[in-house]
């Protein structure tokens, strides 16, 4: 009902978990830290200065934007969230946690397929004042390597 993407859309999510590669896809697979059947997380390829590892968690399944998205993967989600943010608190030693999620052009949506960022705080980061810049494969890597790690060494956890 309130969707932009415009016509034949070539998602970047549904291409790269399809293993697709092409030049405009700044993500790779390596990006990906956690994966079931109807939720994935990876570190994005688009990093703030003072907020380095900043995740992504997107539906496996094509949802354009929360008006789509059905209210249980929502909350799927918004689980998998929590314990990235709490895997952050850890690995990252932050001292906050800060989620946005963006819908529509006037809401800053600029990828056309439902996704919450999971940012990392630290006092004084500038967060809401600072841009982003593209942060390299290999650096991305070692954060979603953190990742990968923490969830694989609390599985049990990551479960319930």
């Amino acid at each position: 009902m309130y969707n932009h993407a415009p016509r034949n859309y070539a998602c970047p999510f549904c291409s790269l978990l399809q293993g697709n590669k092409n030049k405009d896809l700044l993500s790779v697979a390596s990006d990906i830290f956690y994966r079931d059947e109807s939720v994935c997380a990876m570190i994005s390829s688009r990093q703030w200065p003072n907020n380095h590892g900043h995740a992504l968690v997107f539906p496996i399944e094509h949802f354009e934007n929360i008006y789509d998205l059905p209210v249980e993967l929502g909350c799927k989600i918004h689980r998998i969230a929590q314990k990235i943010a709490l895997a952050m608190k850890t690995l990252y030693g932050c001292d906050g946690i800060s989620t946005r999620q963006h819908n529509e052009p006037a809401g800053n949506q600029d990828v056309w397929h439902y996704h919450l960022h999971v940012f990392p705080r630290y006092a004084g980061d500038q967060l809401y004042t600072s841009n982003y810049a593209e942060m390299p494969a290999e650096a991305r890597a070692e954060f979603a390597n953190l990742l990968r790690n923490y969830f694989r060494s609390h599985s049990a956890i990551i479960g319930s």
